[in-house]
């Protein structure tokens, strides 16, 4: 997904950058580049707290839409990409392996509680990520 930027200095050497679409969010560099370089991970952490937190992903607007805000009047327009996929909450089919052992105890426990393999596989890693 593309996030318009802006990069404002107060010294010329130093840069700035607000993502404009994801109030909150902002990054800095020495240089210029390093500014740029440095978005993607700040937009990444960003949406990971707004996903914790049960919020949705906002459609980024154009560049246009944010220039006629008067607190990005001095700055420079960019554009970033940030891989939001981790984000999406589709479900994404995996393959593992572990052992017969362990998948004969876990279809036990599963059966016992009226649940399936991947049900009860499904909910230990909800479990386990919360």
């Amino acid at each position: 997904m593309r996030f318009s930027v802006v990069l404002h200095t107060d010294d010329g050497v130093r840069f700035g950058v607000t993502v404009p679409d994801l109030p909150g969010c902002f990054s800095s560099g020495e240089t210029f580049d390093e500014a740029l370089d440095s978005v993607p991970e700040a937009i990444d952490l960003h949406l990971e707290g707004i996903t914790e937190n049960g919020g949705k992903i906002p459609v980024p607007q154009t560049i246009a839409v944010h220039r006629a805000n008067p607190d990005f009047a001095d700055g420079v327009w960019a554009m970033v990409e940030a891989d939001v996929s981790r984000f999406d909450g589709r479900a994404e089919k995996i393959n593992i392996t572990l052992p017969r052992r362990l998948l004969a105890r876990i279809d036990d426990y599963a059966k016992a509680h009226g649940a399936t393999r991947s049900g009860f596989l499904a909910e230990a890693a909800r479990r386990a990520i919360s």
